[in-house]
């Protein structure tokens, strides 16, 4: 029995290697890098203590792209929740072309993400679609990626478009769960429908609202390829997140010590969002059971 089970944990050997190899050992060696001065090429390294770990403190540049990072991480998970179950809800409900509705809605999930992105920016730069409806009503074209705030404005969006196909996904995986008993047993009880969705339906669905909003979060935090499509971070440093920052810093600015520095801060950032998503997430099943 013992050999047995020697050579069945022999079989994760290779599943261990490369785990340690390809997550393990650059995670460490970030860390190891970040403080240092390393320009990503040379192969001469200068320990610098906690230099880098200080400049998080004080750069603008930093605070902007930590602030951006929550912006995009909570303003697209809360907006894919709202859109993915309300479209979850109607297609729930069985109608002539359902199965096309859903194939369209979940098909920009499928579709590169640079590739969405330089189609939405035929539709928001200064003489793109959306500016000539605007300049149609006789208004002034709007600099949609070029103001800051708008611009964050605009990525958010895009990406809640983006990758909202996956909470509806869930959600209606979650309302195929739900044992019509339950609605019937409130039906006759007198419930509207109204009353039927938010005491039977919303509590049923729980664990697929658990499980989209972590997904969707850890996303949202991480966002990078639709800002480089879209604003490459600009203008300025208005748009960037973590992430874009990160790969600013390494390969425009040589900075690779800093960048590692960063992606301390935003592998950080991820874990705590996470624990305190999930914390939450544990108080409230209390409180619903």
């Amino acid at each position: 029995m013992t050999s047995m089970y020697r050579k069945a944990n022999a079989l994760y050997a290779p599943a261990l290697v490369l785990f340690v190899g390809l997550v393990v050992y650059p995670f460490v060696d970030g860390i190891r890098l970040a403080f240092t001065n390393w320009n990503g090429y040379s192969q001469d390294y200068e320990y610098i203590g906690v230099r880098n770990l200080e400049r998080l403190i004080v750069d603008e540049n930093v605070r902007t792209a930590f602030w951006n990072t929550l912006l995009y991480g909570f303003g697209s998970t809360l907006l894919q929740q709202v859109i993915g179950l309300g479209c979850a809800v109607l297609l729930d409900k069985p109608f002539r072309g359902r199965t096309v509705a859903r194939t369209i809605l979940y098909l920009p999930v499928l579709v590169s993400a640079v590739i969405m992105a330089y189609m939405w920016s035929y539709l928001f730069e200064y003489e793109g679609a959306l500016n000539d409806v605007v300049k149609l009503v006789g208004k002034e074209p709007v600099l949609w990626l070029s103001s800051g705030n708008l611009a964050v404005t605009v990525l958010i969006v895009v990406n809640t478009l983006q990758y909202m196909g996956v909470s509806m996904v869930i959600y209606m995986a979650g309302l195929q769960s739900i044992p019509g008993v339950y609605h019937e047993a409130a039906a006759l009880d007198g419930a509207t429908r109204w009353q039927l969705f938010r005491h039977v339906t919303v509590p049923l669905l729980y664990p697929a609202f658990v499980t989209s909003v972590t997904v969707n979060l850890i996303g949202g935090l991480k966002l990078f390829d639709i800002i480089r499509a879209l604003t490459n971070g600009g203008p300025g440093y208005k748009t960037h997140s973590l992430s874009t920052l990160i790969y600013a810093s390494y390969f425009e600015s040589q900075l690779a010590g800093f960048a590692s520095a960063v992606g301390l801060l935003l592998f950080v950032t991820v874990l705590v969002c996470a624990l305190a998503v999930q914390a939450m997430f544990r108080r409230a099943e209390v409180t619903l059971s």
